[in-house]
């Protein structure tokens, strides 16, 4: 993961879109806006998380439904 997509994940996961959010939403304490905070990063967080685990070369020209089909076939034959 390189720095620039960090810096620019955290600044517009971590503070643009929760503060739009907040402001759309017409939310007023403290406390939801901090949720949403913590909601937007986590969101961001996991899906990074998963790109990258499905950006591995072991899916390379399979979908992630095929590769997990072939997989378990695999050890469920060991």
């Amino acid at each position: 993961m390189s720095g620039v997509r960090v810096l620019i994940g955290a600044v517009i996961m971590g503070v643009i879109v929760p503060i739009a959010l907040f402001f759309l939403l017409r939310l007023k304490t403290m406390s939801e806006l901090f949720t949403v905070f913590a909601t937007t990063f986590l969101a961001w967080g996991v899906a990074d998380l998963w790109s990258t685990i499905l950006e591995k070369p072991r899916l390379k020209d399979r979908s992630p439904g095929q590769a997990f089909r072939e997989d378990w076939e695999r050890r469920s034959k060991e």
